[in-house]
C-alpha cells in the first residue's frame, strides 16, 4: 500500500441509521456543513473500527493516518479527515474532539469486553461525549453545558449498545454490557447468541437500562443551558428521543428484534420536545 492510498473503509451507513438527527434544519444553515463534515469524519473512523476484513493492526494504522491528516498530513490518505481539518481551520474549533473520537475507535479495534459500568462510561467519554462537545463549541456555547451534554451522549451510546447487543457480539465479538453484572446475574456473553434473552440476560439488560436513566435525567438540563435557539431545540428533541427509546428498551427484548422508535413515536417525541422548548423548557 503506497503512502497516498486512501485509508477509509466506508460501510455504507449514513445519518439515516442513527437514533438522532444529524445537522437537521434546526441547526443554523451556515453551520450545517461543518456538522456534516464532523459526522462523515466520525462515520468513516467508526467504519474502520468495525470492519471485519481488517486486522486490529491495520485498523490502528488507518486510524493513525486519519489523525495525521487532521494535523496536516497528506489529504489523499483520508478525504473526510482533510475536509474536517478545513472545517476546524475555518471555525476555530479544537481538533481535540476529533482525536478523542479516534482514541475511542482505536479502543474498539483492540478491546472487546467491558469489566464494569465505570469502564463503559470511560469508553463513552471518548466515543460519545466529543460529539456533543464539538456541537457546543461550534455554536460558541459555554462549557458549563458539557456535563449535561456528556450525560446525553453517554445515554445515546448505551441505548445503541443495548439495541445492537446481539449483533455486536455475533458480528464483531464485541460486548459492551458490563461483565461483572453478567457474572452477578448468572449469565455470560455466549447467551447473546440466543434468539431471545434468557431470564438472567434480561436482568442484565434491565440493569443497564436502569443505570442509564440518571444520565437521561442529567441530560434534561442541557437545553435550558444552550443560548442558540436552534441548537437548544435540537437538544430538546434528542433528549426526548433518548427518553422514549430507553423506555422501550426497558420493556422489549433487543435479542428478539431490534428495538427502535417508529415514525409515530419519533413525531411525538419531536412535537413534545419542541413544545417544551417553546414554553421555555
Amino acid at each position: 500500500m503506497t503512502t497516498r492510498t486512501n485509508v477509509e473503509h466506508a460501510s455504507g451507513k449514513g445519518s439515516g441509521d442513527e437514533n438522532f438527527p444529524v445537522g437537521s434544519f434546526l441547526i443554523a444553515a451556515p453551520l450545517r456543513r461543518h456538522v456534516h463534515a464532523f459526522y462523515r469524519f466520525a462515520r468513516n473512523a467508526d467504519d474502520i473500527a468495525d470492519a471485519r476484513d481488517l486486522s486490529s493492526g491495520e485498523k490502528l494504522r488507518r486510524l493513525d493516518a486519519m489523525a495525521a491528516v487532521i494535523e496536516g498530513g497528506d489529504p489523499a490518505l483520508s478525504p473526510t479527515a482533510a475536509k474536517m481539518r478545513e472545517s476546524l481551520a475555518e471555525t476555530g474549533v479544537s481538533a481535540a474532539h476529533c482525536h478523542e473520537l479516534l482514541d475511542a475507535f482505536r479502543q474498539d479495534s483492540v478491546k472487546n469486553r467491558y469489566a464494569n459500568w465505570d469502564e463503559l462510561m470511560g469508553y463513552c467519554r471518548l466515543s460519545a461525549a466529543p460529539v456533543g462537545r464539538y456541537l457546543l463549541d461550534l455554536h460558541g456555547e459555554s462549557r458549563d453545558t458539557w456535563p449535561a451534554s456528556d450525560a446525553l451522549c453517554a445515554a445515546l451510546q448505551v441505548n445503541n449498545h443495548l439495541q445492537d447487543c446481539g449483533k455486536d457480539y455475533l458480528a464483531l465479538d464485541r460486548v459492551y454490557l458490563p461483565t461483572d453484572w453478567m457474572a452477578e446475574e448468572g449469565t455470560s456473553v455466549e447467551e447473546l447468541n440466543r434468539r431471545s434473552a434468557s431470564p438472567a440476560m434480561k436482568r442484565v439488560l434491565l440493569r443497564t437500562v436502569e443505570a442509564t436513566w440518571p444520565l437521561v435525567e442529567e441530560a434534561r438540563r442541557l437545553p435550558g443551558g444552550i443560548r442558540d435557539r436552534g441548537l437548544r431545540a435540537e437538544a430538546a428533541v434528542i433528549v426526548g428521543l433518548a427518553d422514549r427509546l430507553l423506555t422501550r428498551l426497558g420493556h422489549q427484548d433487543p435479542l428478539a428484534r431490534r428495538v427502535k422508535l417508529g415514525p409515530a413515536q419519533i413525531a411525538m417525541a419531536v412535537a413534545g420536545s419542541m413544545m417544551r422548548t417553546a414554553l421555555g423548557w
